[in-house]
């Protein structure tokens, strides 16, 4: 009987040792010309580590050398390689009961069964690109906690934004949008420190730019920060928010912040005939470039009450139903949306996120333009009260949320969340 032959041949893989093991079996022929086989010989092959063999089978198998034609060879002669069996069908739990097979051709969960065939299938994504990051600021140095919105601050312009910032970009979010806490001994009733070149916005921006850039910062359009009223317009005496003129003060306003160097100013305060009036204000001062992302469907929603304790910019009295949409209207936002492509909008935005997703859908169906939701101060302040009472998984219930948004139509998402959501896309542990 013939013996067995061992060939120990040196690996360049890692410091993993192979040998191989040729065990006599007749008729198998070598393709190769100048070698001749009379015997079947069966390979087998055993990977083993530097050092010491443990029979493990698991790692990966050297090459021999073999050409494609001795390979076919060898199969054809019957010298099959071994592979792992088929595995077992797996057992079922005792007690399930013994049924047929449903007659039915459509199984949607086929899809569903790996995670790498969700991942193929998954019809929306979200990345740190579609966030746009909102920072309040303020003329102090220190950074202010917001009581109703754990987490986010007012930041002192000149310190804690810049380095709120630089987190943000870190991450892959570079689109931020600016609001400001005005001290209000500056407050008036026509809000005329909006459209001040020095004032805190404009400085903010141009400190930004000359840091960043490649930053792309959105503005707010509107006149509440600057009110002694709180109002996102002038008032009458009679308590009427005047539209025509507070659309001249807005439009100077934008003004102000594309002079300084923002990319996107955002009128968020509802009056009709503002985004063409801006426009046409933009223009006429050379800043064709800047576009315009209007506040398409404003919703007077009670979800913004953390909002307005970051900026105190409460009504005084009243409240913005006159010029903010009702919530129980529906078709309104076509009105609003054809208003705003008629007048040069670039990007329409649904207030508030996640309770609007039908506002959102309907726009992106009906518009070409891109469309933005704003995550409001109450959706992230409800998620992380919720986090801290551990009655949800606060990262998890964050990413669904701002996933539906993104599958609603919506292309960027405003949202405070936008740093701990870069970090949790980027795989950054906090």
């Amino acid at each position: 009987m013939a013996s067995a032959a061992m060939l120990n041949a040196p690996c360049n893989i890692g410091a993993v040792k192979f040998e191989v093991k040729l065990k006599p079996s007749p008729n198998l022929f070598c393709a190769r010309p100048s070698i001749k086989l009379n015997q079947r010989r069966v390979l087998t092959i055993r990977a083993s580590k530097e050092g010491h063999d443990n029979g493990s089978s698991s790692g990966p198998l050297r090459k021999m050398g073999l050409t494609d034609e001795e390979c076919e060879a060898a199969v054809v002669a019957g010298n099959v390689p071994e592979a792992p069996p088929v595995p077992p069908k797996p057992a079922a739990p005792a007690g399930t009961p013994i049924v047929s097979s449903l007659p039915i051709n459509r199984r949607p969960r086929r899809n569903r069964r790996s995670s790498a065939a969700r991942a193929a299938f998954q019809e929306t994504n979200i990345s740190p690109a579609n966030l746009v990051y909102p920072l309040f600021i303020h003329e102090g140095e220190e950074d202010t906690p917001i009581g109703a919105m754990p987490g986010c601050y007012r930041l002192g312009w000149r310190h804690g934004l810049v380095e709120e910032v630089a987190k943000a970009r870190d991450v892959g979010v570079n689109s931020i949008v600016l609001f400001p806490k005005v001290p209000d001994a500056l407050k008036t009733s026509t809000g005329d420190e909006a459209y001040n070149d020095n004032g805190l916005v404009p400085r903010t921006i141009r400190l930004l730019k000359d840091k960043y850039p490649d930053l792309v910062i959105y503005t707010d359009v509107a006149l509440d920060p600057y009110s002694s009223d709180g109002h996102d317009g002038i008032v009458r005496e009679d308590g009427v928010i005047m539209n025509d003129e507070t659309v001249h003060q807005l439009c100077k306003q934008a003004v102000a912040q594309a002079r300084a160097g923002a990319d996107v100013v955002s009128p968020s305060d509802m009056m009709d005939g503002r985004v063409g009036a801006i426009r046409a204000a933009l223009d006429a001062e050379g800043f064709q470039h800047v576009s315009i992302m209007s506040y398409t469907a404003k919703y007077a929603s009670s979800f913004y009450g953390p909002f307005r304790e970051a900026l105190d910019s409460n009504p005084r009295f009243g409240d913005k139903k006159t010029y903010q949409m009702n919530p129980a209207n529906y078709r309104e936002a076509l009105v609003e949306m054809q208003a705003d492509e008629s007048e040069g909008a670039d990007i329409l935005l649904v207030k508030p996120g996640l309770p609007y997703l039908d506002i959102i859908r309907l726009l992106r169906d009906k518009s070409p333009l891109p469309i933005a939701a704003y995550q409001v101060s109450g959706e992230y302040s409800m998620i992380k009260a919720g986090g801290v009472l551990k009655m949800i998984d606060e990262e998890r219930v964050m990413m669904e949320s701002l996933m539906c948004l993104r599958r609603a139509g919506a292309d960027i998402i405003l949202t405070y969340f936008a740093l701990q959501a870069g970090r949790c896309l980027c795989g950054e542990k906090r």
